[in-house]
């Protein structure tokens, strides 16, 4: 009781104070992202190829399959994960592959389709850099990617070329002899390529007799309309019923498209991004379960059908407010795809890479560090006047949820993922 009676004063306060003190529309610094072989990144609104647009459609297939895979992880709580980047590591693959190994990337891409192997990579690469372009977006995204080999193999220049101008991929030599010192140089490079917001990739790498894919990331959303900075507040996440952890949590008030599927018992919300050229939409359950439930119900066709319910309505939203950081090793996952050559020193046929057969995909980290903060534009105050806003419906983000960044013209996912465990201490019990 206390909850429902709490919060439509913190939305009227919101209300109060935001329209206090608005400036003039203006769009939030964004980041930038590395366009790949430096690369001037296409623009944002631009319609894309024929081949993007299809490779678009399978990243967003192999966004819901490479979830499926980390949820059923008993070990893997929280998710982040960028389908766009995992798609240009298969391609990555393809790309220094022979045949199995790479016809198994392009299946699982299932980019088959697309007889013309330079058109796979040529898609890939027109999305990445359209999707990722932070400055069309004012978004931040850091973005950079690295393949790691053995100290005794020599990259083929034509590989290290195509790599570059497709992916924007760099490539460096590691020897794990002193395994301290090579994480140390691994993690350091993530680091210096997020700003610092990506501190460590990984605390040990299990194989490391093979190569290594590093994808390394920082994300933060600008919304289209900014929280106040003032409507931040210490709350519970409840992890599970019974574990509560401390997190700073934001709130505003504003017109969203929202729908409540009382059938299935969650709230689905969509937030424009700065630039409304993207969007972030979080399923949340009703009350504290876990997230089995949902994640059943969870595929590209049900969420075009949530999709297509949303309507627009005043909505009083919370948020955790703090960074994310998740690194998942897909090695695993992409094998039970279908990639099975590659990750098999014994079957491998890598030899586009370096001349010669002797390499195999041993991990592909995929790292991300991921903002959920206040920042975004400043909005026009005179919708705190209308009618329809007194009676926001409540959109109290204090337990587990799945949420996805798409892409409004292309359809393509940017990210997908849940939040489990935000950072926070545990918080005592309170009779």
């Amino acid at each position: 009781m206390w909850l429902t009676k709490l919060l439509p004063a913190l939305c009227l306060l919101a209300v109060a104070t935001t329209a206090a003190e608005v400036k003039k529309p203006g769009a939030a610094a964004a980041g930038g992202a590395k366009a790949a072989g430096g690369a001037k990144p296409a623009a944002g609104g631009g319609p894309l190829s024929p081949q993007a647009t299809a490779l678009a459609g399978r990243s967003s297939a192999l966004a819901f399959d490479l979830y499926r895979a980390l949820a059923g992880d008993a070990a893997v709580e929280n998710i982040l994960l960028s389908p766009v980047v995992a798609a240009s590591s298969l391609g990555l693959v393809s790309l220094g592959g022979r045949a199995a190994t790479a016809a198994q990337a392009r299946a699982v891409l299932s980019a088959g389709a697309l007889r013309d192997e330079e058109d796979v990579h040529a898609g890939l690469s027109e999305l990445l850099l359209t999707l990722s372009n932070a400055t069309a977006r004012n978004v931040t995204w850091k973005l950079g990617s690295r393949l790691y080999g053995p100290s005794s193999v020599s990259f083929a220049d034509d590989f290290v070329r195509r790599s570059r101008q497709h992916y924007g991929l760099e490539h460096s030599k590691i020897s794990f002899r002193d395994k301290r010192s090579a994480l140390q140089s691994i993690n350091e490079w993530a680091a210096q390529t997020t700003g610092g917001k990506l501190p460590e990739v990984t605390k040990d790498v299990e194989r490391t007799d093979g190569a290594l894919i590093v994808n390394a990331m920082f994300f933060k959303p600008h919304w289209d309309e900014k929280f106040h900075h003032k409507m931040v507040d210490n709350r519970g996440f409840m992890v599970t019923r019974s574990y509560t952890v401390g997190v700073s949590m934001m709130h505003r008030t504003g017109l969203y498209n929202y729908y409540d599927d009382e059938a299935e018992k969650l709230q689905i919300v969509e937030m424009p991004l700065a630039h409304k050229l993207s969007s972030l939409i979080i399923i949340m359950p009703h009350h504290v379960e876990p997230l089995a439930r949902l994640e059943k119900l969870l595929s590209k066709d049900q969420l075009q059908a949530w999709e297509g319910k949303l309507q627009r309505k005043a909505v009083a939203i919370s948020l955790p407010k703090g960074v994310v950081e998740v690194t998942h090793d897909l090695q695993k996952h992409l094998a039970g795809l279908g990639l099975s050559e590659a990750v098999d020193k014994t079957k491998a046929d890598l030899s586009k890479i370096s001349g010669k057969k002797d390499l195999y995909l041993a991990s592909v980290f995929h790292a991300t560090a991921f903002e959920w903060d206040t920042e975004g534009n400043p909005f026009d105050a005179d919708i705190y006047g209308r009618e329809e806003l007194r009676n926001p419906k409540l959109f109290y983000a204090d337990h587990p949820f799945i949420f996805i960044v798409k892409d409004r013209q292309s359809g393509s996912l940017l990210f997908i993922g849940r939040l489990v465990r935000p950072k926070g201490d545990k918080m005592r019990d309170e009779l």
